[in-house]
């Protein structure tokens, strides 16, 4: 037997013809005429080199040859079944592989947002890579990702962004603090002379901070850097100076001895965007993420901090409708 002569069609109607045990019925469930089934029927027994079929009670029934080609033939058109249904699923975003890309200061509300978006979409396989704004614009520009989230994104021709949530910048203390008692508002001037911990240069959060320095006119004195969000609020809660840092990354009561500063121009506005490449195909699962945010994000976080006209966001990345 040479399998190269054997098609997909062959094995259709030879399954349909075993499971019915009529060659009209299969014809009529197959919506071909009798004899062209006959002539298919014909065709296969030939290429097979051995009977298929016998008769039995007025009923084709297979040869043992006939089993032995009826239960290979399910287990190919199974397979293919099988493939058919994942191509689908593919096709409409509701399966395959998701591969985004965020800063270290999106770790506190993304979970949340993929959390929601994982019990809708339970098929498909998000991984989340996370780094410093240096770290992920380097991957940004291998391409390494199908999305970003950058509270700082990049700029150039090939950049794609659109605002999602809003990412305020808050001024925060040891709660035992000189200044916490002050009933008034502080203005940066009075706190020029402490320790301020910064990120490492780069970080969206110190180009903001730096930039509204400069706007003011005011340069810190001593500064520690500390590369980490978490090690700069517990450097805060342990007295080792100040911090600018993201209002998403502080605990809801601020009960590890933190406290926010009350700051004449405080808190600043910082947005998270997400973020992807015009020059690379945005596969169908990251669509479904981009439909997901601008549909459900109220869902995931706080309604609060979402930027007004989210349900734009499709459009704004050149996401398909579903």
């Amino acid at each position: 037997m040479d399998i190269r002569h054997l098609t997909f069609r062959l094995l259709q109607v030879y399954v349909q013809v075993v499971r019915l045990g009529s060659v009209s019925a299969a014809a009529r469930a197959l919506h071909l005429t009798q004899p062209t089934v006959s002539l298919q029927l014909k065709k296969l027994s030939g290429e097979i080199g051995a009977p298929l079929f016998e008769l039995r009670q007025q009923q084709l029934q297979p040869t043992h040859v006939g089993q032995q080609l009826y239960q290979a033939a399910c287990d190919v058109l199974g397979r293919f079944d099988d493939f058919s249904l994942s191509l689908s699923e593919a096709e409409q975003g509701t399966s395959g592989h998701l591969s985004l890309g965020i800063v270290t200061t999106a770790s506190y509300v993304m979970p949340q947002i993929l959390g929601g978006f994982y019990r809708q979409f339970p098929n498909i396989k998000v991984t989340l890579n996370v780094a410093n704004r240096a770290q992920m614009l380097a991957r940004f520009e291998q391409q390494l990702d199908d999305l970003y989230v950058f509270s700082h994104p990049p700029i150039g021709h090939t950049v794609q962004a659109a605002r999602i949530l809003k990412n305020p910048l808050s001024l925060i203390a040891p709660g035992n603090h000189p200044l916490c008692s002050t009933t008034t508002p502080l203005t940066i001037n009075q706190l020029r002379q402490y320790r301020f911990l910064l990120r490492e240069p780069g970080s969206a959060t110190r180009l903001m901070f730096e930039s509204w320095l400069s706007s003011q006119g005011i340069e810190l004195g001593d500064t520690m850097q500390i590369e980490n969000n978490e090690a700069i609020r517990l450097g805060v809660a342990a007295g080792l100076g100040l911090a600018v840092v993201s209002a998403h990354s502080l605990p809801r009561h601020h009960n590890d001895n933190i406290i926010v500063l009350d700051v004449a121009g405080f808190p600043l506005d910082g947005h998270w965007y997400l973020v992807r490449r015009k020059d690379r195909r945005l596969p169908q699962t990251g669509e479904q993420l981009v439909r997901f945010i601008s549909r459900h994000l109220g869902d995931c976080v706080d309604p609060g901090w979402i930027v007004s006209g989210i349900e734009q966001l499709g459009t704004a990345l050149g996401a398909q409708p579903a």
